[in-house]
């Protein structure tokens, strides 16, 4: 009986780890968009925090040279903040069935 328990849990573990891969996969080519300024500055980037696209309102090229800076930067870490954010309720999502310590996290 318990050599078909481990069986059984060791077959649960493989396709855990199935779906991690997949989802990781999932959350890798997802795109997310941070904006700041109120929309005048957008920035696209992938799960994998790889920049897609930048899009600056040309009405922000009349202003400070320093406030675009500022607000692409508020906008790319918009963006990171969402992709983190996703791939955190994705990952809790996967393994919230699992039984897992509290602060244990996967991947290992």
């Amino acid at each position: 009986m318990m050599k078909g328990g481990m069986g059984n849990m060791m077959k649960q573990a493989q396709k855990m780890q199935e779906e991690m891969q997949r989802v990781q996969a999932e959350l890798a080519e997802m795109e997310v968009e941070g904006q700041a300024g109120g929309g005048l500055v957008s920035v696209t980037l992938t799960g994998k925090h790889e920049a897609r696209k930048v899009r600056i309102d040309p009405s922000l090229f009349q202003d400070d040279p320093d406030m675009i800076e500022d607000l692409v930067a508020a906008a790319i870490n918009d963006a990171v903040h969402k992709v983190d954010t996703t791939s955190q309720e994705r990952m809790s999502e996967l393994t919230s069935g699992m039984g897992l310590p509290a602060g244990m996290k996967l991947p290992f």
